[in-house]
């Protein structure tokens, strides 16, 4: 009986062949070889699969939110920089506008805002010597449409980054485009309320606070606020003279329907029982999109974000310079 090595080279190769055909085949016959996934395994596998992704989409989502909430607060922070040291070269923090007052006590202009007054203190030099100040804001170039880097909250994510200042009617219908105007979400606190153009807070029109004309303490006195666009809109330009303020359900914005001065455009009250985040809040409040709360700069340089559910007294309190209010920290 010839063996496989009495073979000649081409059978060995062919005997070979046969018999690893042979050896998987009884394998398969006696269950040895991977049959692959079935049906129910696959369906195991991408129901497991889905659960993790169920799992991972929330932790990643908040860890963007927080991401979001972090920078926007590292911009208040060079905001309150900025303020400080202009605070130092002028011994007052800049007004919340510039403009002239008529006779019926209406603006004037030029308009030009606080954020404006402080650019060389933010590394936006070019930009601060781009604009003459004594020309109204609608009479100035290109610039007024720009947008700052450091006044963009992530949480804002826009299709444009300008938006037109226009006159409105009664109803907010707009009747003429005075001039468009860069975003910025960040709006200088003019106090409790907005009943006059003079606000007990840190930022009014042609206002000159001093730190020692903050009796309530510069850690107890919100100075800057956030105003997310989903509320309405704002800008580091300034108060555009004859423009008014009104949300445009269109654009997405929440504000209850109420027509309001261009002095919202760059300054923001605390009135009307309305706290952070509140849904009833006017165009010219604060609103953030971090969740249940907004962020806000003090005058001492510290950002804490307040959340909606803060005591409502105590929020009006902090939005004043000299209420003579008692109230805890608010922490950093």
């Amino acid at each position: 009986m010839c063996s496989a090595t009495h073979l000649n080279p081409c059978k060995q190769k062919r005997y070979a062949l046969a018999t690893r055909r042979n050896s998987r085949s009884e394998l398969t016959r006696c269950g040895g070889a991977p049959q692959g996934f079935t049906i129910v395994e696959l369906l195991v596998v991408i129901t497991i699969v889905g659960i993790l992704v169920s799992l991972l989409l929330p932790a990643v989502q908040a860890a963007r939110t927080a991401a979001r909430r972090t920078q926007c607060a590292n911009n208040l922070k060079q905001i309150g920089l900025a303020l400080t040291n202009y605070h130092d070269s002028f011994g007052t923090f800049p007004s919340g506008y510039l403009t002239g007052v008529g006779p019926s006590g209406a603006d004037t202009g030029p308009g030009w805002g606080w954020c404006s007054l402080v650019l060389p203190y933010m590394e936006q030099g070019a930009v601060w010597n781009a604009i003459d100040f004594s020309v109204p804001i609608e009479r100035a170039p290109s610039v007024v449409t720009q947008t700052i880097p450091t006044l963009l909250c992530p949480a804002n994510e826009l299709l444009w980054q300008w938006w037109p200042a226009e006159v409105l009617d009664t109803n907010g219908n707009p009747t003429r485009l005075i001039c468009k105007v860069g975003f910025a979400p960040y709006v200088g606190v003019m106090g409790s309320n907005d009943l006059t153009p003079v606000g007990d807070g840190l930022f009014f029109r042609n206002s000159s606070i001093r730190l020692q004309d903050i009796v309530d303490g510069t850690s107890q006195t919100i100075a800057v606020g956030e105003r997310a666009y989903v509320l309405g809109e704002a800008t580091w330009v300034g108060a555009v003279t004859g423009a008014s303020l009104f949300p445009d359900p269109d654009e997405g914005e929440i504000a209850v329907q109420t027509l309001k001065p261009s002095s919202g455009m760059v300054l923001g009250h605390v009135g009307n029982n309305n706290g952070p985040n509140s849904p009833t809040s006017e165009i010219n409040q604060f609103y953030s999109l971090h969740g249940p709360g907004v962020n806000f700069l003090f005058a001492d340089g510290h950002v804490a974000f307040l959340p909606a559910s803060i005591d409502y007294s105590t929020y009006q309190a902090l939005s004043t310079r000299n209420g003579g209010e008692a109230i805890s920290s608010t922490g950093n």
